[in-house]
């Protein structure tokens, strides 16, 4: 049984743009045993694959503000043993970054990752034993396909398979009644990719009076305030408790729809095969925008972010 560890630990959404790679290893190498290294805030993602064996949290994000901690050390040092615990036929590296070719490097097996020129960061190709040229200018989603292809001799194939299984649980409680919703994801990592918000509030509003309700889930509490903000404006408007991903991907699975900003969670409900509409403010949707066979729509780009009438259009045209 071949032996697969895939090192891709954040953040959320190339979490997501990789698991249409696993689904590819898992489909094309007979009998093949995939495990994955992951940011322990995105273990649950990697954990929805089906064919994910193993998933192996690191924590380099909380252990940078804590170096000196005899406990962070103390962590570091169980993960470095669990990583190296078994050998893998192959390690691929698919974030092509030095943080995660310095993990790379630590597993037991022959290591995979993109040349100089296709890494996002070069210097991180000094650290592989096998190395790649993918092409540059391919969606995140296929330049980790093409990357995993390269490493285990097959060729890529077959429709974009993000292979995620969402616990089966009721969504009760988490949003009010059982009437339709669309769940509207407001919250970026920039504020160049931020919508406005009285676009926001326009949006809610006719949604609302079309017999949609609205949800505006929240991770900060800056999130917290400007999803207040928006949903005053909007009759019937819920604000719910702070969730984890797990509920936020029940919500999306039994959405209407789902309209997001340039954000993780907007890419995880692409994946879930939901109607989603990605909204491009700060950023331009053709290398990183939602990607896969289910229904998704990209609007806007840098400087020129869509309008409240075009999302309605596409969502009619999505349903």
């Amino acid at each position: 049984m071949p032996r697969i560890l895939f090192v891709k630990t954040s953040s959320l959404g190339d979490v997501v743009h990789n698991c249409p790679a696993v689904s590819d290893v898992a489909r094309c190498v007979p009998g093949a045993v995939i495990d994955w290294v992951v940011e322990e805030a995105f273990a649950e993602v990697a954990a929805f694959h089906s064919h994910v064996r193993r998933v192996i949290p690191m924590a380099a994000r909380r252990w940078r503000g804590a170096l000196l901690s005899a406990t962070t050390w103390s962590q570091a040092g169980a993960f470095r043993t669990v990583l190296r615990s078994e050998r893998y036929d192959a390690v691929i590296d698919s974030q092509g970054l030095l943080k995660s070719a310095l993990v790379a490097a630590q597993a037991e097996g022959r290591r995979h990752g993109f040349d100089r020129a296709s890494a996002r960061e070069p210097i991180a190709a000094r650290f592989y034993d096998v190395l790649h040229a993918v092409q540059g200018n391919l969606h995140a989603v296929d330049r980790n396909r093409a990357l995993a292809a390269a490493a285990l001799g097959y060729r890529v194939g077959g429709a974009c398979d993000y292979g995620l299984r969402v616990p089966d649980n009721a969504v009760a409680g988490l949003v009010p009644g059982s009437a339709k919703y669309a769940l509207l994801l407001t919250m970026t990592s920039r504020d160049d990719k931020l919508w406005p918000e009285e676009r926001w509030r326009s949006l809610g509003s006719a949604l609302q009076d079309r017999g949609i309700h609205c949800v505006l889930p929240w991770g900060t509490a800056d999130e917290q305030r400007r999803c207040a903000r928006i949903a005053t404006a909007i009759e019937g408007a819920a604000v719910p408790r702070r969730m984890t991903l797990t509920e936020i991907a029940r919500l999306a699975r039994a959405a209407h729809c789902v309209v997001g900003v340039d954000t993780g969670l907007a890419h995880l409900a692409a994946a879930l095969e939901v109607p989603v509409v990605g909204l491009y403010c700060g950023s331009d949707p053709a290398l990183t925008g939602l990607h896969g066979t289910g229904r998704v729509r990209n609007l806007g780009r840098a400087g020129e972010p869509p309008g409240v009438r075009e999302v309605l259009e596409a969502i009619g045209a999505l349903r």
